[in-house]
């Protein structure tokens, strides 16, 4: 399994993919990359039984791609808290080393570390962990940019992107703040919301509002 289809296993996890089905776009913003690029790799991926793609229709895990990515996902949260937790990183520096650390650990060492901190059922950004069994709760795939002009919502989870936390925390975007959506500029402009929780007006860009879930 190369790091790239581990990447794609996860982000496909994050947008929902393990009960519902994600679009070709989805996985192109969320992975900065090209969306032909993307089709290649799910073509590949479903040839291996990793995925189900049904064109104009969307993207799911079948019961083999979910369990991989179920226990990716789990080592890769566990160590996100662990650092936070016990080493006091900053968000935005956690996928890095994450991501390395995910690959050299057991079965045995997340258990060990999951336990050390008290099984711990969210990571940092809001990620849900699976347990030791591959059982999760549900979380919400309701992107930002989704969300109609007037609602009001309250932030969730972040998509685990350096750039993005850095970004998140330049405008002081936080996990639990509620947010009214104002107006969404057109062409792929940016979201125009007021933070409720901070009283502040804010503008987040068109592939942020992507990265960001809400409920």
């Amino acid at each position: 399994m190369t790091p790239m289809k581990e990447d794609y296993l996860k982000i496909i996890f994050e947008l929902g993919g393990a009960s519902e089905k994600v679009s070709n776009k989805q996985i192109a913003i969320s992975l900065n990359i090209a969306a032909g690029s993307v089709t290649e790799m799910v073509t590949k991926m479903a040839e291996e039984g990793l995925v189900v793609h049904e064109p104009y229709a969307g993207i799911s895990l079948t019961p083999k791609g979910r369990e991989l990515a179920v226990t990716l996902v789990r080592k890769h949260r566990l160590w996100e808290t662990f650092l936070v937790k016990r080493l006091n990183y900053a968000l935005p520096d956690l996928d890095v080393e994450a991501e390395k650390l995910e690959h050299v650990t057991s079965e045995k060492l997340a258990n060990a570390i999951d336990d050390a901190l008290d099984n711990p059922t969210k990571c940092p950004h809001g990620g849900t962990i699976p347990d030791r069994s591959g059982h999760f709760a549900g979380e919400s795939h309701l992107i930002l940019n989704d969300v109609k002009d007037g609602e009001t919502v309250t932030v969730a989870r972040f998509i685990d992107n350096h750039d993005l936390l850095t970004y998140l925390g330049d405008i002081k975007l936080d996990l639990g703040d509620q947010l009214v959506v104002n107006k969404h500029d057109p062409f792929e402009g940016p979201v125009l919301v007021t933070n409720l929780t901070d009283k502040q007006d804010l503008t987040i860009g068109y592939k942020a509002a992507h990265y960001i879930f809400v409920e």
